[in-house]
């Protein structure tokens, strides 16, 4: 029999596919966990009630739980049905620091990460965090340039919410949560502190390239911004674009010329490609990666854009809740320590894997 391959395995938060293992739970920390949320139910339920699960919400007076329970859904997201003990389980142990699957309120759960998975693209990724799939195609086209920017190229984004990935998508049901998340990217990606729109330009005014990126949500299980930010940074890193050459001929016309070597290409520098991190208010305390049994019991989160250096690039709230100025401090401060890992953890392993080169055994099922 042949070895099993195995993409490159590191510490931290994020693995390629194939090597990755999910983080053991602790079971102390489990059991610490249920005995404050069992305690909390015996004897605090009358208090739960009157202060309020999540969300943050000021200015509106104190806040039932069962109202902010009965939302189930953040935004346009698969909704999840919770028991009132469970709500009480998730509420109390984020309030000491002690999640459900052992994380604290600053943690990540393990990220798989494979590119270059789709063969007639220009570049591909599948990103797997927890429950949620997503698989993100970039196809780069030459077209014309804006006419306000008529040196740079740009990016056009298309989010397919898959029927599979839940009931909800069936039909057109995905329709308005893909048109959020397309126009979310197109702020964060399609500006030139992001990318270096300039090398996508070929000729001024006349010829550009568009690099078409395709998001396709194969899963959804809570978190989708982070893991689909993910996913389209680690699309572009996998980016090859060919080389052309513009020919004027003696009467000004000019031609373009593209190099058939598949290595006589460039590749785009995503060094300052920001990711977002999601933070969900839950109760007094907010958390990173939230599954959608925690969205489930928080009114509101805020999406943080940040780059590696720890620069916050964009922020939006997301929820019928609202968030107090104190509390956004907190979230966005949250956001930059957390963000500056991720990038860090996500170049390491783009890094390893390209260094497999060629060879490298693709993993995924698209492999």
């Amino acid at each position: 029999m042949a070895p099993r391959h195995e993409a490159p395995r590191l510490p931290g938060l994020v693995q390629t596919r194939g090597g990755a293992q999910e983080k053991p739970i602790e079971l102390p920390a489990v059991a610490a966990a249920a005995a404050v949320a069992a305690g909390a139910a015996a004897a605090q339920a009358d208090d739960t009630r009157a202060r309020g699960a999540g969300g943050g919400v000021v200015g509106a007076g104190a806040t039932r739980a069962d109202d902010v329970w009965r939302a189930g859904r953040l935004g346009s997201m698969a909704s999840v049905a919770l028991s009132e003990a469970e709500k009480v389980y998730i509420v109390h142990g984020v309030q000491e620091d002690l999640r459900v699957d052992g994380r604290g309120c600053e943690d990540y759960r393990c990220v798989e990460v494979e590119t270059d998975v789709v063969s007639n693209t220009s570049g591909s990724a599948r990103v797997k965090l927890g429950h949620t799939d997503i698989l993100v195609g970039v196809k780069a086209e030459m077209g014309t340039p804006k006419l306000e920017k008529p040196n740079e190229g740009y990016l056009e984004f298309f989010v397919d919410c898959s029927a599979n990935a839940t009931p909800e998508f069936e039909g057109r049901g995905g329709d308005d949560l893909g048109t959020e998340i397309a126009n979310t990217l197109y702020r964060i990606f399609n500006n030139k502190s992001s990318i270096d729109l300039k090398s996508l330009c070929i000729s001024p005014r006349e010829h550009c390239w568009i690099l078409y990126v395709d998001v396709l949500l194969l899963e959804c299980g809570g978190n989708l911004f982070d893991t689909i930010c993910i996913a389209v940074k680690a699309a572009l890193f996998n980016t090859r674009i060919p080389r052309v050459r513009v020919l004027e001929d003696e009467e000004g016309s000019k031609d373009i010329e593209l190099s058939d070597d598949p290595y006589d290409c460039f590749r785009l520098s995503v060094e300052n490609v920001p990711c977002i991190v999601t933070l969900c208010k839950i109760g007094y305390r907010h958390v990173v990666d939230a599954t959608l049994q925690e969205e489930a019991c928080s009114l509101a989160s805020l999406l943080v854009s940040v780059t590696s250096k720890g620069v916050v690039t964009c922020m939006r709230k997301v929820g019928k809740g609202s968030l107090d100025p104190e509390s956004i401090f907190e979230m966005m401060e949250t956001g930059k320590r957390v963000g500056k890992v991720l990038h860090a953890s996500l170049q390491s392993v783009l890094h390893k894997e390209e260094s497999l080169g060629p060879k490298r055994q693709k993993v995924g099922f698209l492999g």
